[in-house]
């Protein structure tokens, strides 16, 4: 059985262009030479975890060799740890590729001073690179 091109999808929370998402993962079909697709998000129901999971099963619905590995925060321990803690998870499970789709951060009691980009999509690309995972990005 052939291993399935890895897909880290990380993004912010209200990120709300699927036109952008849908690309990406047809670019990553295409990038998987043949290869099945496997999808692996952090299971936030909204934003970009959410269009890629429903793009995701769309395309397998189409007849595309996909499948989607979700990543649940609640299940990597108590609030307010488990975020980062299921990045780590997700980058440590290794992927060949990550897609960052990265907006302003818009935490309500955020503490970080001016604009800057949302934690969790930005903590999570940067420990894929780390990691030596090619990461594209996209900014809204």
């Amino acid at each position: 059985m052939t291993n399935p091109y890895r897909v880290l999808v990380t993004g912010s929370r209200d990120w709300d262009d699927v036109i952008t998402i849908s690309a990406a993962l047809e670019q990553a079909l295409i990038d998987a030479a043949g290869r099945p697709v496997l999808v692996v998000h952090g299971a936030c129901p909204s934003g970009a975890d959410w269009h890629a999971d429903h793009y995701a099963r769309w395309l397998r619905g189409k007849g595309c060799r996909v499948d989607v590995e979700p990543h649940r925060a609640e299940d990597f321990g108590p609030w307010p740890a488990c975020g980062p803690f299921r990045n780590k998870h997700m980058v440590d499970l290794g992927a060949d590729l990550c897609l960052a789709f990265i907006g302003p951060c818009t935490r309500p009691r955020c503490r970080r001073p001016g604009p800057h980009p949302s934690h969790g999509a930005s903590h999570t690309a940067a420990l894929a690179e780390k990691a030596g995972i090619p990461v594209r990005r996209w900014t809204a």
